[in-house]
């Protein structure tokens, strides 16, 4: 069955030519966006356009993909919170807030990095699967801080490769119930899907190899704020070790944390922060390192924490 989606070009998307405009917003290649305005399955507001036409923010387009295979749409709408800390030709850092997932995907409603950078203008990297073009690597939505997208097909081959090889230095802050013993360690544990919930994870004994390295910076009455760095990057992989050890994030209600504690700090959310990432520049191969800062909700927690 043939799909109509609609969506009102963005500011960021002014200027465009329109098969361009439509590989944006829809994560398709240009030659289909092309295919598709030659076939007469688009429309720029109800008239049929040229591929070449350049688009206005704010007029409607309506596009009538084949069956309903469509691909996910990108909300281009601008994301509250959503900062840039660092621009340039191959790459843009920014500070992700929590409830904004890193890219458009199945059942998911809500804001993205992806649309969020292209309401306020910026092209990123094609390569990639169509939703998440440009997207080298993912925070949770529940998750805060710092995240690197690709603007360059270059900047995106060589970040992939970083990742995969594990040289980018991945630094997290996390409070967790108690008191780790020892203060420091390793999790060497593999994940997989939780063998009774499946929207879970679980150390499992057919999981991916997951490696991830803690230290105690700062001990409180009931927590600790801890230090963590990643060798592997599977989902959830923070939040699952920690709770392995008996010690689950503190507000990480999904793996065990005490509720009372959660709402005695006031938070909805694992306390959970991307704090650094440090990588090769992927066009000078110069060393750069972001860092980003507490939110508010985290560090409202964490001076209850330490007034008590």
């Amino acid at each position: 069955m043939p799909e109509t989606r609609s969506v009102v070009i963005p500011e960021g998307l002014e200027g465009e030519r329109l098969d361009a405009a439509m590989a944006r917003l829809f994560g398709l290649s240009r030659t289909k966006a092309a295919d598709l305005i030659g076939a007469g399955a688009v429309l720029v507001e109800g008239v049929l356009p040229i591929k070449s036409e350049r688009v206005h923010a704010g007029v409607m387009l309506e596009v009538e993909f084949p069956d309903a295979a469509a691909p996910i749409a990108i909300d281009t709408e601008p994301v509250p919170g959503l900062r840039v800390l660092h621009d340039d030709d191959d790459i843009v850092v920014v500070d992700k807030p929590v409830g904004v997932a890193a890219h458009p995907s199945p059942g998911w409603t809500g804001p993205t990095v992806v649309g969020g950078l292209a309401a306020a203008g910026y092209r990123v990297a094609t390569s990639g699967a169509a939703e998440r073009q440009g997207v080298v690597h993912r925070l949770d939505v529940g998750t805060s801080g710092v995240m690197v997208v690709a603007k360059s097909e270059r900047g995106y081959s060589v970040l992939k490769t970083a990742f995969k090889e594990r040289t980018v230095d991945k630094v997290y802050h996390a409070v967790v119930q108690g008191h780790p013993d020892p203060s420091r360690g390793t999790v060497d544990a593999p994940i997989g899907r939780h063998p009774k919930d499946d929207w879970r994870w679980a150390v499992t004994a057919n999981g991916k190899e997951s490696v991830t390295h803690y230290e105690t910076l700062e001990a409180f009455r009931a927590a600790s704020l801890l230090i963590v760095h990643l060798e592997t990057g599977r989902t959830h992989q923070i939040r699952v070790h920690l709770s392995a050890l008996r010690h689950p994030c503190v507000g990480d209600l999904t793996y065990g944390a005490d509720p009372t504690l959660s709402s005695r700090l006031e938070l909805t959310r694992q306390w959970l922060h991307a704090r650094e990432l440090g990588f090769a520049h992927p066009s000078s191969g110069a060393p750069v390192r972001f860092t980003s800062p507490y939110p508010d909700d985290l560090e409202r927690a964490l001076e209850v924490l330490r007034e008590e």
